[in-house]
């Protein structure tokens, strides 16, 4: 396989993987008791979304590495 196609690959695995992050450990406006005036109940306090996109980066590199293993060897 071409270094391009490899490069989709990742990139396809890492927002697959970034959705199935993005719910962790989430608290809502509404779980924290409040929050501004005319923000909706259900937006996240403190998404902490560099320490997901690094967490997503690390599983995203393990998949593929698991994946470039099975295509370069089986």
């Amino acid at each position: 396989m071409s270094t391009p196609l490899y490069m989709a690959i990742f990139f396809t695995i890492w927002w697959t993987v970034l959705f199935a992050i993005l719910p962790l450990g989430v608290r809502s406006q509404h779980e924290e008791g409040g929050g501004p005036a005319g923000t909706d109940p259900g937006a996240p306090v403190n998404p902490q979304l560099g320490r997901k996109a690094v967490l997503t980066t690390l599983v995203t590199a393990a998949i593929f590495a698991l994946f470039w293993l099975y295509v370069e060897y089986a």
